[in-house]
């Protein structure tokens, strides 16, 4: 028998079983009817009917047990301490959030819109010579904490908040902080801001250099936000759920039609497609609950390590701010997966929640066998995702692909206490035949290491099997007919568009032009 190596005696293989995860279950529901009967009787209620609770409702109940999940997860997995640090740290930038919402953005920015004729850095050496410090966000927040009865001294940092906020020297200055920010006016003709030069008597356009970023193999050219700057963007959220007017999740609506609105590009902001819970998410992460705000997320999207950013910002786009900048939604995400895949046991943690969830009142645990085979086609962004959720009501999956899939070349059950271990070099990296146009069609943009974690939340379950270089249709290595031979209750086929779009616009194919 495996010696325990969790706590509340429980396994890895535990974790991978049903019986195991229903133990778990169990646990979490005791200990929440000992801590919270309120809470426990909620909980309880909810999962009985969650259709009959409300939006609203449904939304408190799932902030309120995400603590407790929380708690639980870290002595399951010996990582209180860490867990720990991380809302001791979010509740340190607490302060920030604060003074930038309430001083910089309201008194600041307002009291002086034109700092044409500032001098930031003899402003600068002002401050901190009163401050006989270095300036850092820190101690601008001190100071504007315990100058705010000198009028002259808070004059000086007001001044100096509008210099760093609006003008380019400014935010050059403290590129990479939270503090100095603003939100701006949104132009839909003028998204970009681009300069004009000319090159071999050509006139062109293009972004200014300091905004470039080399583009050299396959390495990634954008890391993503700082966790700093999307707990920025996670307090710059107005947390609307409660409203009911979280368009990034279910769509931006017309209040006399009802029916979606369009941007002024004449794209339907519906929201995010999954209807992701995002201001709740935000919430709970904002509060130092990481695990409870990756637990929300994987309610609706447990593929996350498939989407953030640089993949889909449909919610972006439909978000509450329309005249201004928008909440930066998938950075916020990639920011938690990142922190959750940091912690020790943190692709454990991942896989766990993607089958088992107490936030999930409609299926918190994986469904019993149904005895039912499903075969799919294509192991794209569509074919994995699906296959995960098939697994989850109960039901066996094989999945073939027409690419060759590469072995992993390890022990997929073996446990992962160090994800870092998984990753590849991305210029060294070879295609392993996984995830369609996720493999062979994004390059720079996305930490492709990402897929093979995808792989692995499906190759570790035991309704799971996938067939690389097989064919699909009449003459080819499996048919229909073939399917239903083999005893296949049914065939999902999720091979894509399978025609490619080309843009209709002069030169779109000429030699040396290349369309995504």
């Amino acid at each position: 028998m495996e010696r325990p190596l969790l706590g509340l005696g429980l396994t890895f293989a535990d974790l991978a079983d049903r019986e195991g995860l229903i133990r778990l279950d169990r646990a979490f529901v005791a200990r929440l009817a000992e801590s919270d009967p309120d809470l426990h009787a909620r909980l309880m209620a909810g999962r009985a009917a969650p259709d009959a609770l409300g939006a609203k409702p449904e939304a408190e109940l799932i902030i309120a047990l995400a603590t407790h999940l929380q708690d639980l997860l870290g002595e399951v997995f010996g990582i209180t301490e860490e867990l720990a640090a991380i809302t001791a740290a979010t509740k340190a930038l607490d302060p920030i959030h604060e003074t930038k919402r309430l001083f910089v953005q309201r008194q600041a920015v307002k009291s002086y819109s034109d700092v044409s004729g500032f001098d930031g850095p003899a402003l600068r050496a002002q401050i901190e010579a009163k401050l006989n410090a270095r300036l850092t966000e820190d101690s601008f927040v001190a100071a504007v904490a315990s100058w705010k009865d000198d009028a002259e001294a808070t004059d000086l940092l007001k001044r100096y908040a509008a210099w760093a906020t609006l003008s380019e020297a400014g935010r050059a200055a403290h590129a990479g902080g939270i503090l100095f920010g603003a939100p701006r006016k949104i132009d839909p003709a003028h998204l970009l801001h681009l300069e004009t030069i000319e090159r071999d008597g050509v006139t062109m356009q293009r972004l200014p250099e300091h905004q470039w970023r080399a583009r050299e193999g396959f390495a990634l050219t954008d890391p993503g936000m700082s966790t700093a700057q999307g707990l920025d963007q996670m307090n710059y959220c107005i947390w609307c759920h409660n409203q009911g007017k979280d368009s990034c999740s279910k769509g931006l609506k017309d209040r006399t039609s009802g029916a979606f609105q369009k941007s002024g590009f004449g794209v339907t902001l519906a929201g995010c497609p999954l209807e992701e819970r995002i201001s709740e998410m935000h919430m709970i992460r904002a509060q130092g609950h990481i695990l409870g705000a990756f637990a929300t997320i994987a309610i609706d999207n447990p593929m996350m390590a498939a989407t953030g950013h640089r993949i889909c910002n449909d919610c972006m786009k439909a978000c509450i701010y329309q005249k201004q900048t928008a909440v930066d939604i998938p950075q916020a995400e990639t920011t938690i997966l990142r922190e959750v895949l940091g912690l020790p046991w943190g692709f454990e943690l991942y896989a766990l929640l993607t089958r088992w969830n107490p936030l999930d009142l409609r299926r918190p645990l994986p469904k019993p066998d149904s005895g039912r085979k499903v075969l799919i086609v294509g192991l794209g962004p569509a074919g994995f995702t699906l296959a995960h959720h098939l697994m989850n009501d109960g039901h066996t999956v094989v999945a073939i692909d027409g690419l060759k899939l590469e072995p992993l070349g390890f022990d997929p059950n073996a446990p992962v206490k160090d994800v870092e271990r998984l990753y590849e070099n991305l210029d060294d990296r070879a295609m392993a035949g996984f995830g369609g146009v996720a493999e062979y069609g994004i390059t720079v943009r996305w930490n492709k290491n990402y897929l093979k974690l995808i792989r692995l939340l499906l190759e570790r379950r035991s309704q799971f099997a996938a067939f690389g270089g097989v064919r699909f249709g009449g003459g080819a290595t499996l048919s229909m007919d073939d399917a239903w031979d083999l005893g296949f209750d049914h065939v999902a086929l999720c091979m894509g568009a399978g025609k490619p779009t080309v843009i209709d616009i002069p030169g779109g194919l000429a030699r040396g032009v290349r369309q995504a």
